[in-house]
């Protein structure tokens, strides 16, 4: 039964700023004691040289025949890597979270630095019509990302945006920006037959010392005339998932963050790690999903092979076949579809 519009679950917007609805939520940033323990847990991340990383994690070169035409009837995807994600279905093609800067961070010359490169560059990039921004933080909101693909794209693509970002965007020099607060739907320009829904999830968004929660964070729903995207953005452990997959699910394809979850302590709110994120693929009964926010900048402990490993076992323990839930290599083009109903 879907939800009534009672009993969706809402931001709070309070003295100025969001805050999370959720009991799953913490604030850790704000606990001394946590930070500390942070800067003292030990580094597991391993991650080795360039020329291991070449056949450990390779980057592919991406088919550019098949991105520059899609299959009609099937959903085709390429990880770009991180949680940017390139999503081709029912003749519309949408980017997710485009990050393909150097580094996530104010300047380019501090910060985390990508140690596997995307596989493309913009101007190599087909056609778009929509670009989905989850929040805005760094590593998901990069200027010289959104830059670039303004200087290429112009006014031919519509951002879609969670509330309090569309100021940015503009300043940016985005021209149609569409900001939407959670389970605020609208349609694509000139394509009725496509709706664009900015549902919840559990994170926090600031770019400076001095915006913290300024702005709101939301996954997105979007649904096609044949099929569906679920994009989880950046995101804890809610109760939020459930209701998502009541309202819009059953859902074809989901895009899930997969890594940057150790120490536990310190980022379960914020980050799900490869149980929770199976669990998040069941609550949106999605059909297929991709693991993303893996290999790529390092952020967090963990090893840096570890995410797609422990999402195998997770997967393997609930009898879910590793096929449902997968990783691709970075810039591999992928086709979803043959055993999607219509």
């Amino acid at each position: 039964m879907d939800n009534t519009e009672e009993d969706l679950i809402r931001p709070i917007f309070k003295n100025g700023g969001y805050q999370n609805p959720f009991d799953t939520y913490e604030d850790t940033l704000g606990q001394g004691p946590l930070m500390l323990k942070l800067t003292r847990s030990e580094d597991h991340s391993n991650i080795p040289n360039q020329r291991e990383l070449d056949k450990t994690l390779p980057v592919e070169t991406p088919d550019f025949q098949k991105l520059k035409n899609p299959p009609e009837s099937d959903i085709q995807i390429m990880w770009i890597g991180h949680a940017s994600v390139l999503v081709q279905m029912d003749g519309l093609t949408i980017l997710a979270d485009p990050m393909f800067s150097d580094r996530c961070f104010p300047v380019q010359f501090l910060g985390p630095k990508r140690y596997r490169p995307p596989p493309c560059k913009i101007k190599d990039l087909p056609h778009l019509d929509a670009i989905i921004i989850s929040h805005n933080h760094y590593d998901h909101l990069d200027p010289g990302s959104v830059k670039s693909l303004n200087s290429k794209y112009d006014d031919k693509i519509t951002w879609f945006v969670a509330s309090g970002t569309k100021e940015w965007m503009i300043n940016a020099g985005c021209k149609n920006v569409v900001e939407l607060s959670w389970w605020e739907e609208a349609e694509f320009p000139g394509r009725p037959d496509f709706k664009f829904a900015s549902v919840p999830c559990q994170h926090r968004c600031e770019r400076t010392l001095w915006d913290s929660m300024k702005a709101l964070w939301c996954s997105w729903i979007v649904k096609g005339p044949r099929h569906s995207f679920y994009f989880a953005g950046d995101t804890g452990y809610c109760s939020g998932f459930k209701q998502i997959g009541r309202k819009y699910g059953p859902i074809d394809f989901a895009a899930i963050p997969i890594g940057a979850y150790y120490p536990s302590l310190f980022m379960r709110s914020m980050h799900v790690d490869p149980e929770e994120a199976v669990k998040v693929y069941e609550d949106v009964k999605a059909r297929y999903a991709l693991g993303i926010h893996w290999g790529t900048f390092k952020l967090t402990q963990e090893f840096y092979l570890e995410p797609p490993v422990k999402l195998g076992e997770e997967l393997d323990k609930k009898k879910i076949d590793r096929e449902k839930f997968f990783t691709l290599r970075h810039g591999q083009v992928h086709t979803i579809g043959q055993h999607i109903p219509s």
